[in-house]
């Protein structure tokens, strides 16, 4: 030890055992430290990409094209095989399994077949009269199975084809079965041969229209079931059809039995319109093709037409109300196609496609609503005749040159296009294109709607109205929080806004939901007039309070009179909602939702975006207000002391050094408080009535991308379209979260360049 000023002064050991154990220790935790840093931040990233990647592996799959290759069946290929029976092919189909296919001929055999090898299993003979032909065949839909004869002696028959299965001995067993639904004795329609014939309809009623050019008869049946005995009762009705002045080649009726469609030579089309079915009148004519139209059928609903012809073209057509409120045939889509005729067409059962395959043996897939063709492959030489799709659309029967081919299909999402999510889509029953999300309704005919646009549109109008409201109230609270206001009281306010943060999202949307949204709606005039008296109050008090005398205001400690405000706040609140009656009653007699609606054309939903904006901006508030004042205070008083004492003022202080200096900050907190008002689910899905609609209207609801998942995932068939959009809607919103991050941060990094040297 050492001696001085008779002190004694102890040696100092650095080295020694305990102070090496201690700087081992050390330098162990902050090893540990920093690895504990990395990997949390590491793990960070990889499970952002592995979000990414699970979001990809979903969504990939509706982009995969359709592929087609020959029938498997006990691992062996299926190969062509004999058109079972005899005579001239009418109708083919199959049933749900592809297992068994009905061929029905012009001899009227109804021949049951196994479609892996053609053999047999039922075959039934339609019973005609003796001595009568069959002359023509329609079909109501591939859905329904419902099919018809036109004989010769014009009458006609109605068949409909079922399938049921069994399981002796735990093994499947398929039994098909022929039924009536209109009785088996042929209906008399016409006094001449039915050399033409449409039939449609469903259980409640049936439509039968046949004969020739010269003489079309009409028979309207419906069908009453007798409560007592449980009958079958059927009444019918026959009008004759006016002089339709048309070669006739096929005709159709839409399955509502209100209109008529026939097909002709040189590429007409007439639209028959039956609703007065005494007196049928003919409502256009009008050249649908440029050459011969060798295909003509009802798409899935039969509310459209698919038309093809020699030169290989397709196109769609519905009706389509005009202005005068006229029902017109409207050209809607036009597929693209090969340049040989179209021989045959084939509807899908369930989804809004078709097949068709042409003259040089070419198939091809289409999907109207995507308006895609899905797959083009040549099954066959130049002399395919017809084909027959599955009803789950996973197998085509093809028959060419007497041989039938059994091919599996794999197409599972053909609804998926670009311009079916992005772009605006002709749907059926509709006047124009519009973006419209609607994934599912009560009827199998339904044409799903999956755009994204009015999801991502009412993203952004929900996130634009609470930013609006929030971004001032929240940067405006932080400046003077941060800079004008005095420690102690700062230390009370700044944790009661960040207590805000913890609030549940469901109870805000639950709030504005059931109370809000009604309060807005009996107060409206009073919230517009509390927009404008809030301001004018607070500005009124402070300049009251500052000509008060010095020995008034000086009873206020220094800094905490703006807790005098509050008492302002809720008296110009209280005034503004206690005079909206009368100035309701003054201004728009009475109602203003009702003037807004009337006088000015606005539509007014009580759940609406200003309900959003005034809910959601109080729980991003918290966010942009709590990292903005940590930028603000944590300015380097040295900054502001300086310019002080250059002689600048306060708020000269504040604008040209506080706020330039915390600037990446505030930027950082407005761009996170984006995100957490694109990314809100329970608010949004409370309160803003849910409807998919795009308008900017302050007054009208919206469903945004979160709000969607949230409601319609656990509704969705899991690996179906409908499940694979929702996660493409998941990974467009985790993009846009994505890139305006990214996009903050490469801002936030410049403005930290640019002001980090003050």
């Amino acid at each position: 030890m050492n001696i001085e000023n008779n002190s004694v002064i102890p040696d100092l050991d650095f080295d020694s055992p305990a102070a090496r154990r201690g700087r081992k220790f050390r330098a162990f935790k902050d090893k540990a430290a920093s690895a504990g840093i990395g990997l949390g931040g590491v793990s960070v990233i990889i499970a952002i990409l592995l979000i990414f990647f699970y979001l990809l592996y979903e969504v990939v799959p509706m982009f995969q094209s359709a592929e087609i290759q020959p029938w498997e069946h006990n691992e062996q290929v299926v190969e062509p095989y004999a058109v079972p029976g005899a005579g001239k092919t009418l109708y083919m189909a199959m049933e749900e399994q592809a297992e068994i296919g009905l061929r029905v001929s012009d001899l009227g055999e109804l021949i049951f077949f196994n479609t892996v090898n053609g053999t047999p299993i039922k075959t039934l003979q339609a019973p005609l009269p003796a001595g009568v032909s069959i002359t023509s065949f329609a079909l109501a839909s591939e859905n329904s199975h419902s099919f018809a004869i036109g004989l010769s002696n014009g009458t006609a028959l109605a068949f409909k084809h079922e399938y049921k299965s069994t399981y002796p001995g735990g093994k499947r067993v398929i039994l098909p079965t022929i039924t009536y639904p209109l009785g088996e004795a042929p209906i008399e329609i016409a006094a001449v041969p039915l050399d033409h014939l449409a039939f449609n309809g469903n259980e409640d009623g049936f439509a039968l229209i046949g004969g020739t050019e010269a003489n079309m008869q009409a028979v309207f049946i419906s069908r009453t079931e007798n409560l007592f005995t449980g009958d079958i009762e059927l009444e019918q009705s026959t009008t004759a059809l006016p002089d339709l002045g048309l070669k006739i080649k096929k005709m159709l009726m839409m399955p509502d039995l209100s209109w008529l469609i026939l097909a002709g030579e040189g590429g007409k089309i007439e639209v028959v319109n039956l609703r007065d079915r005494d007196e049928p009148v003919i409502t256009q004519v009008l050249e649908a093709s440029s050459s011969k139209i060798t295909t003509f059928d009802l798409l899935l609903g039969g509310n459209a037409i698919l038309i093809g012809n020699d030169k290989g073209e397709v196109s769609q057509w519905f009706l389509v109300r005009n202005d005068q409120g006229e029902w017109l045939m409207t050209k809607i889509r036009e597929f693209k196609t090969g340049n040989t005729s179209v021989t045959d067409l084939a509807i899908e059962h369930r989804r809004k496609g078709f097949a068709t395959i042409d003259t040089a043996g070419d198939l091809r897939l289409y999907n109207t609503t995507a308006n895609a063709n899905v797959l083009t492959h040549k099954v066959a030489q130049a002399n395919a005749s017809m084909i027959a799709m599955a009803p789950r659309a996973n197998a085509i029967l093809i028959e060419e040159a007497g041989k039938l081919n059994l091919l599996h299909i794999d197409n599972e999402h053909p609804e998926v296009s670009w311009s079916a999510l992005w772009g605006k889509v002709w749907y059926e029953g509709h006047e124009k294109p519009k973006y419209i999300w609607q994934s599912s309704a009560a009827n199998n005919d339904f044409e799903p709607k999956y755009s994204l646009m009015p999801l991502a549109f009412g993203t952004l109008k929900a996130a634009f109205y609470a930013m609006l409201l929030a971004t001032p109230l929240a940067i405006c609270g932080a400046i003077y929080t941060a800079y004008f206001m005095v420690p102690s009281l700062r230390r009370k306010v700044k944790p009661f806004i960040e207590l805000m943060e913890a609030l549940p999202t469901v109870i805000l949307g639950f709030l504005a939901g059931l109370w809000l949204a009604p309060f807005m709606e009996e107060n409206l005039p009073g919230i517009f007039v509390t927009l404008l008296m809030l301001p004018a109050a607070i500005l009124g008090f402070a300049f009251c309070w500052a000509q008060m005398p010095k020995q008034i205001r000086w009873l206020v400690p220094d800094g905490w009179d703006a807790l005098l405000l509050i008492p302002v706040i809720i008296l110009a609140t209280w005034l503004s909602i206690a005079i909206s009656p009368s100035l309701e009653l003054v201004l728009f007699d009475g109602n203003m939702r009702h003037w807004l609606t009337n006088d000015l054309g606005i539509a007014y939903d009580q759940r609406n975006a200003m309900v959003i904006g005034i809910a959601m901006g109080f729980a991003v508030i918290p966010t942009i207000f709590s990292i903005t004042e940590d930028a603000i205070f944590a300015v380097p008083k040295h900054l502001s002391y300086g310019s002080l004492a250059l002689g600048a003022t306060p708020w000269q202080t504040l604008t040209r050094v506080v706020m330039p200096t915390a600037s990446p900050g505030i930027f950082s907190a407005v761009m996170i408080g984006m995100g957490r008002a694109v990314g809100e689910t329970m608010i949004v899905l409370m309160a803003t009535g849910n409807t998919p609609i795009m308008d900017v209207n302050i007054f009208e609801g919206m469903r945004t991308l979160a709000a969607n998942i949230a409601v319609e995932m656990p509704e969705s068939e899991v690996g179906s379209t409908h499940y694979r959009i929702l996660f493409l809607a998941a990974f467009v919103l985790f993009m846009f979260t994505f890139v305006v991050n990214t996009l903050a941060e490469v801002i936030r990094q410049r403005l930290r360049n640019k002001y980090g040297s003050l």
